[in-house]
C-alpha cells in the first residue's frame, strides 16, 4: 500500500467513526467540505457499499445457514458472486437516486437545491447500513444488520445541516425522503431479485 493510499484509508476510518459516534459535530464539517460527487463516490461510497455484498457472498457460499434436517446449506459460489455484484451495483445506484430525491425535495422544505450536498447526505447517512453489512459474513448474525436503521437518525441530523433546511422542518423533510426512498428500494429489491433469480436458473 502506498503512503497516499494509507492516508486515504485512515481518513475513511476516521470519517466512519466520526459520523457514527458524533454525528452532530461531524455533519457541519461535511457540509463545509469542498468536494464533488465523484470524489465522495470513489473514496467513500465504493469501499463501504462493498462490505455487505462481499460479506454476504462469503458467508452464504463458505459458511451457509443451518436448516432443520438439511444442516448447513450453502449458496453456489457462482450465485454468490452474481448476487454480490448485483447488490453492489444497485447499492451504488441507490445512493445516487437517494441523492436525487433529497435534492428534489429540498426547496419544498425551505432548503437549497445542491446535488453535491445532497449526495453527501445520501452517502454519509448510509454509513451505518453499510458497516452493519459485515454481519452477513456469519449468516446467523444477519438479523443484526437491522442496526443499520441508525442511518435514519443520521439522515435526520444531516438534512438541516447540509441542505440548509430549517430545524423545524427537518422531521417532515426526513419523512418525505424516507417514504420516497422506500419506494425506490422496493423497486431495486425487485430488480435485484429478478436478476439474481435469473442467474441462479441459468447456472442450474
Amino acid at each position: 500500500m502506498s503512503s497516499a493510499e494509507g492516508v486515504k484509508s485512515v481518513a475513511l476510518v476516521d470519517r466512519v467513526k466520526a459520523i457514527l459516534m458524533k454525528p452532530k459535530e461531524e455533519w457541519p464539517v461535511i457540509a463545509a467540505e469542498k468536494t464533488d460527487i465523484a470524489t465522495v463516490f470513489r473514496s467513500y461510497v465504493i469501499p463501504l457499499a462493498a462490505i455487505g455484498p462481499v460479506a454476504n457472498a462469503i458467508g452464504g457460499a463458505l459458511i451457509g445457514t443451518n436448516q432443520p434436517i438439511l444442516g448447513a446449506v450453502r449458496v453456489p459460489i457462482t450465485n454468490a458472486i452474481v448476487g454480490a455484484i448485483v447488490s453492489f451495483g444497485l447499492s451504488l445506484l441507490g445512493t445516487y437516486v437517494v441523492a436525487r430525491v433529497i435534492d428534489y425535495f429540498a426547496p419544498r422544505y425551505g432548503g437549497t437545491r445542491d446535488l453535491t450536498q445532497a449526495f453527501k447526505v445520501s452517502a454519509y447517512s448510509s454509513t451505518a447500513q453499510w458497516v452493519a453489512g459485515i454481519f452477513a459474513l456469519i449468516p446467523a448474525l444477519s438479523p443484526l444488520s437491522i442496526l443499520g436503521i441508525y442511518g435514519l437518525y443520521l439522515l435526520y441530523l444531516g438534512l438541516p445541516a447540509v441542505m440548509k433546511v430549517p430545524a423545524e422542518k427537518a422531521m417532515s423533510y426526513t419523512v418525505a425522503v424516507v417514504v420516497a426512498v422506500i419506494v425506490v428500494f422496493i423497486v431495486i429489491g425487485i430488480v435485484s431479485g429478478i436478476v439474481i433469480g435469473t442467474a441462479a436458473y441459468v447456472t442450474l
